[in-house]
């Protein structure tokens, strides 16, 4: 199974040790990075042929012949984005990198355009009351409010099968019928789908003690509430690249205090800030986990996700973030609901 060490190499490397890396690999790239694993160039069989008729010779190392401005994508562009960069450009291939210019993919134009089916699970929370909600979900469970013309739930279950994920369970509950009538087995959305239900309430990490079998891949966890553009493909190999235990996706929060601050200390005055702007991150509800974190959640308990998160970092395990910029909506309240349906034919290319 192909990984993205197989084709990582440093600057130092011969041109002989490149090529028997480059002939290896289906890929037939190496990709150059410097100690802190910083995409740094790119080498294929054209670059080491144009440096061998320079008068390089195999023994010497490719830090004179890579190539130091490939193109790359960021981890937050679209899959659409990077199909049209690719295209304008006439590459077949574009580095993925983070925010921080790290290695973490690689993209195929004709695997972006004819899109692989992958093996990572992705289990949705979907039994929750909807309470703020009411009298919306009075007889409806929230995932299943129309949005766009199409359930929220539905709307999630085609993203992530445009990104290949197609193996599907939803934890269900509050009106789980509803749910279970309109989606069946998945087959008509071109997705596999199994059921499990929460007998009571779990919380976001719970049910996850329920799954009859331990995932053998790093598995994606969503609330049914969520309307997202986030690339779910580059969350996973945001995860795998950095050895995560457990990635939450996070969104940032801004609010701006309406009034002069007053900063005071030991009754004087030190500082007026007028109205001043604070910024957070707060959880985006999307989550990637690697299976062995289960071990953590207690069996058929109410157990929350940020339980889960601080009990990982309690025990020093290495657990991220993923910041999304993409268009992301909580459907929490009336008024999110009413913006929804204002906003989805412009969020999602309708």
């Amino acid at each position: 199974m192909f990984t993205l060490q197989d084709i990582t190499v440093r600057p130092h490397i011969t041109i002989r040790e490149t090529l028997q890396i480059i002939d290896k690999s289906s890929k037939q790239i190496a990709l150059v990075v410097d100690e802190d694993n910083k995409l740094i160039g790119t080498l294929n069989d054209g670059d080491i042929r144009r440096g061998l008729l320079k008068g390089f010779t195999l023994s010497d190392t490719i830090e004179n012949i890579y190539f130091r401005t490939p193109t790359v994508a960021n981890i937050n562009e679209s899959k659409e984005t990077i199909i049209k960069l690719a295209t304008t450009k006439k590459i077949l291939q574009i580095p993925l990198i983070d925010n921080d210019g790290i290695l973490v993919g690689l993209k195929n134009l004709d695997e972006l355009i004819d899109q692989q089916k992958k093996p990572n699970k992705v289990i949705l929370m979907v039994g929750g009351l909807g309470t703020r909600l009411r009298p919306l979900t009075e007889n409806t469970p929230k995932p299943m409010l129309q949005v766009g013309n199409k359930p929220i739930l539905q709307t999630i279950v085609e993203k992530f099968s445009e990104y290949g994920y197609d193996n599907i369970i939803m934890c269900v509950n509050y009106k789980s019928q509803i749910i279970q009538d309109y989606f069946g087995d998945g087959s008509q959305f071109g997705v596999s789908i199994e059921y499990i239900m929460e007998n009571k309430r779990m919380g976001t990490a719970g049910a996850l003690s329920l799954l009859p079998e331990l995932p053998t891949e790093p598995f994606f966890v969503m609330n049914g509430d969520l309307l997202t553009n986030v690339n779910f493909e580059h969350l996973c190999d945001y995860h795998l690249a950095h050895q995560s235990k457990a990635t939450m996706c996070v969104r940032e929060y801004d609010f701006q205090v309406p009034y002069g601050v007053v900063n005071i200390d030991n009754g004087k005055i030190t500082s007026i800030v007028e109205k001043p702007l604070h910024k957070f991150f707060v959880s985006a509800g999307i989550y990637m986990l690697s299976p062995d974190i289960i071990q953590y959640i207690p069996k058929n308990q109410f157990y929350d996700m940020p339980t889960l998160f601080e009990q990982l970092i309690e025990n020093k395990e290495n657990v991220l973030s993923f910041p999304i910029h993409e268009y992301w909506l909580d459907i929490g309240r009336v008024n999110d609901y009413e913006r929804a349906n204002n906003e989805y034919d412009k969020a999602f290319d309708v």
